[in-house]
């Protein structure tokens, strides 16, 4: 099994991204894609959820989409009603059907940033 996680830090107010929903699907190569996945970030803003191994299939291709808009609207944090970035969303590959794969994120209404991240 690996384990796919995130920390999403709210760069509005510096606190951490509580109840971000999101979804990770297994994407296929004429881009059809298959719902892994459903759940929220917990109180300190932190996703923890194993997934199956590719099932004999080569490297995985998986997009993790964190919906940001619903967030920011929800805690009164997109005050300029402008909000550009309504959901985050992150491509990336599982070669290690048992690996640990950790992305963090510094979320706003107007951008984010990510990195990868072994722990």
């Amino acid at each position: 099994m690996a384990l796919i996680s995130s920390h999403l830090l709210n760069a509005v107010n510096g606190t951490h991204a509580a109840g971000v929903a999101v979804s990770l699907f297994r994407v296929g190569q004429n881009y059809e894609r298959e719902l892994i996945f459903q759940a929220e970030t917990d109180a300190g803003g932190r996703l923890r959820e194993e997934i199956a191994s590719s099932s004999g299939r080569d490297e995985a291709d998986f997009e993790l989409v964190f919906r940001l808009a619903s967030y920011f609207d929800a805690n009164g944090l997109n005050v300029s009603g402008k909000q550009t970035v309504r959901r985050a969303v992150v491509q990336f590959r599982v070669p290690d059907p048992s690996g640990l794969y950790h992305f963090p994120l510094i979320v706003s209404p107007h951008g984010y940033s990510i990195w990868w991240s072994s722990l």
